[in-house]
């Protein structure tokens, strides 16, 4: 039975049998036991399904990337111990020393330090492009080498909307897969897998959580990429595994050959995988995200309405202005709403956002975003201090840039915080 997204917040995942526990149970267990030496052996060769040490598969973990898998339409799923470690894992499971993606330069700033920095050290090369670009500037950037292209739906943190059918058209031309960072819209209001991505990744602390009680990530794969199509490109997918035996993924796994060589290869090497607990806690997060995520956006389009007409700011993005720059691409992937989070700048100078900042009431100045509580952050003196000016800019960030994450609270109480915080600092 085919069941909607409400349905899949609720029952993906996990399904208990006669007298087993409705809520999904936590297996805080490291190891599973095993009746003979054959039944292990069968599952290090990866020729049986099954459970024996939790860095590689554990049952909580599993049932709720199950659940994740289900609402984003994908043919599997793998949790991680966090967004950046999906991030990672989503590009390192086909790149290697010597190759080359390229991604979006308005990504989250942890990605583009990631990205632009730690892969390089791994011998990885990256070209950031403007998303705003034409075609053949974009293409201008892919070589014989490149293994991908990253962007998210909506940009952290400037709110920018992401083309995901240009960018999957321009990929696929180039014989790679798109990989979308999903993060901000979350499968309730966009599934990049219907516009031609191939691989979605998650910070679930953000939006999946929403009550920031856990860290983590998902990586998710359609399983729609031809990867024997381009076997030349992609030798780790298509190629024998000396580590097991010399199984090639493809042949034996199919449409499951990128996620199952994430666990058996990078999991097994690497164990970025989260506590059963976390999951526990996430998968408590997700059974409401189909109410939460519009009661975000309905308060979001509120304030942004407000912010736009006041006459402290300077300016505002959010797609869901009618006079917003990526409003027509948000009608076309985020028709019912895109996330809570705002971008703006107050007129004034950057310690007059810090002033601002310091004179909230509620609202949290925290590094954190996407979550029940209403918070604030100034990126240039915060998460990208370590950026000049211009690195900022390139990075898609603006110096005055204040990104706002609009909570569940009454709307009404959140305007009336920024409200006198404004009219405080401007004093």
């Amino acid at each position: 039975m085919k069941k909607n997204l409400e349905t899949l917040c609720i029952h993906g995942g996990w399904r208990p049998k006669k007298g087993e526990p409705q809520q999904l149970p936590i297996i805080q267990s490291t190891t599973f036991r095993y009746e003979t030496s054959e039944q292990m052996a069968r599952l290090f060769d990866l020729e049986d399904e099954g459970y024996f040490y939790t860095r590689l598969q554990n049952p909580t973990n599993d049932a709720v990337a199950a659940k994740i898998n289900a609402l984003e339409g994908g043919v599997g799923c793998v949790l991680t111990s966090s967004g950046q470690a999906a991030s990672f894992y989503a590009v390192f499971n086909i790149c290697q020393a010597g190759d080359h993606f390229v991604t979006s330069n308005n990504i989250y700033g942890g990605t583009f330090n990631l990205f632009g920095v730690t892969m390089k050290k791994l011998g990885i090369d990256c070209s950031f492009v403007d998303p705003d670009w034409d075609d053949d500037r974009i293409r201008a950037a892919f070589r014989p080498n490149t293994k991908c292209f990253f962007g998210e739906t909506i940009s952290n943190p400037g709110g920018n909307v992401f083309d995901i059918e240009r960018f999957a058209r321009l990929a696929h031309e180039a014989g790679v897969p798109l990989i979308v960072d999903n993060t901000f819209a979350t499968p309730i209001n966009c599934r990049p897998f219907e516009w031609g991505a191939d691989i979605v990744t998650h910070s679930t602390t953000k939006y999946m959580d929403g009550h920031a009680a856990q860290v983590g990530g998902a990586v998710v794969d359609s399983g729609n990429f031809d990867w024997e199509a381009h076997a030349g490109k992609f030798p780790g997918l298509t190629t024998p595994d000396e580590s097991y035996h010399g199984l090639t993924y493809t042949k034996a796994f199919g449409k499951k050959a990128y996620v199952t060589k994430l666990v058996s290869q990078l999991m097994r090497d690497l164990g970025s995988i989260p506590a059963p607990q976390n999951s526990f806690l996430l998968n408590l997060g997700l059974e409401t995200l189909h109410l939460r995520v519009p009661r975000h956006c309905q308060n979001a389009q509120r304030v942004a309405e407000w912010l736009e007409q006041n006459p402290h700011v300077a300016w505002v993005n959010y797609c869901g202005l009618p006079s917003n720059k990526y409003y027509a691409l948000a009608q076309k992937y985020l028709p019912d709403g895109s996330c809570g989070v705002i971008a703006f700048g107050l007129k004034g100078s950057r310690e007059d956002a810090i002033r601002f900042m310091d004179n909230l009431d509620f609202v949290s100045i925290v590094t954190h975003v996407a979550d029940a509580r209403t918070c604030v952050l100034h990126p240039a003196s915060h998460t990208h201090r370590q950026l000049s000016d211009d690195q900022l800019r390139e990075a898609g960030v603006a110096p005055d840039l204040i990104r706002l994450s609009v909570g569940l609270e009454n709307v009404d109480d959140i305007i009336a915080d920024l409200r006198q915080a404004m009219e405080k600092s401007a004093t």
